[in-house]
């Protein structure tokens, strides 16, 4: 079978498994949910409300259903592409809530993505082409400190710091308060206030989004130190770049020409599979930052036992890894021609 053939088939492949794994989640969210002790009844109406009142609320939102007919429901609504309806909020859709909070967490994991490249990758060259020095183990270290460290814990510090002590950034939140943020199409405040040449708008946004970003990026720039380094270590010692060598190439030019490019191929594949990650994974920063984003009403959603609106984020952030997933095996396969499936 021919690569381009053998790799159309694996895409079917992917593509073909993809609802099943949505499928499977969805499912473990539904019982695990259930599972956990706790009523959504009492976030609507209060631990303290008639029990014939919650009786009928229950009955109302369909929770004194069997939990096979409920289940049934569920994934009847989601096969249509409905995520149902907030319980705690009044007739907003699961759609409408996704649709007004995700652009914040696009933009705060673009944001972070952007620092974690910059850091991690620098970091990186300058440890695997300084082998077996102070660069080296500075290097390698801060791979595993930065990998290790709790995300609320650094962001509480970071605000106590830079923040509170010498008053840099804000706390948190997206925008001030008694300003008027940026409207446009995207959501994204960065973009729509590009788009309406607000440069005041713009900095502001970038002000308010300038401490979480850096703190998250921090955090996940290890990973890519970490890859980087060992993969870049390997093709320094590879035969064509002592032959550059032996051809009295300036090692700079070594590194950044000929034995980044091939190291950087493992790298495009974590860089999309964290990207996916960070998405639905920046719950802790959201919630330290006080940052309105998707991850944060996920856990405002939790916390409330909103069983719809919680369901329904799982499912959207499990839809986007599988299909970054899927994406960057196909990249990775024009990218790099020995890749075989």
């Amino acid at each position: 079978m021919s690569r381009s053939k053998a790799l159309q088939s694996y895409i079917l492949l992917r593509l073909l498994l993809a609802p099943l794994m949505l499928w499977t989640i969805a499912s473990l969210v539904f019982l695990l949910l259930r599972a956990t002790p706790g009523d959504p009844v009492d976030a609507i109406l209060g631990p303290k409300a008639p029990e014939l009142e919650k009786e009928k609320i229950r009955q109302q939102l369909g929770l004194g259903a069997p939990l096979w007919v409920q289940y049934l429901r569920y994934m009847g609504s989601l096969l249509q592409f409905d995520l149902g309806t907030s319980l705690t909020t009044r007739g907003q859709t699961v759609w409408e809530i996704i649709q007004q909070y995700f652009p914040a967490t696009l933009e705060i994991a673009v944001c972070s993505m952007t620092v974690a490249l910059l850091v991690g990758i620098g970091v990186g060259i300058m440890s695997a082409s300084h082998p077996n020095t102070p660069w080296d183990v500075g290097g390698r270290m801060f791979g595993i400190i930065t990998y290790s460290l709790p995300a609320f814990w650094v962001g509480m510090l970071m605000q106590l710091i830079f923040a509170v002590q010498l008053g840099w950034f804000p706390l948190g939140t997206r925008f001030p308060i008694a300003a008027t943020p940026p409207q446009g199409p995207t959501g994204l405040y960065t973009v729509d206030s590009l788009l309406s040449l607000n440069f005041g708008q713009f900095f502001t946004a970038i002000y308010y989004l300038a401490l979480p970003s850096i703190t998250l990026g921090i955090l996940i720039s290890g990973i890519f130190e970490r890859i980087v380094r060992v993969n870049l270590k390997q093709t320094l010692q590879a035969d064509y770049v002592e032959a550059a060598r032996a051809r009295g190439i300036q090692e700079r030019k070594i590194v950044m020409a000929h034995a980044l490019k091939n190291a950087m191929i493992p790298v495009i594949t974590v860089m999309g599979l964290t990207l996916a990650a960070l998405l639905g994974g920046a719950i802790l920063t959201e919630v330290t930052f006080s940052w309105p984003g998707l991850a944060n009403r996920l856990y405002e959603a939790i916390s409330l036992r909103d069983y719809p609106t919680v369901q329904g984020i799982v499912v959207f952030f499990a839809a986007i890894v599988v299909l970054a997933s899927i994406l960057i095996d196909i990249l990775n396969a024009y990218i790099d021609p020995r890749i075989r499936y």
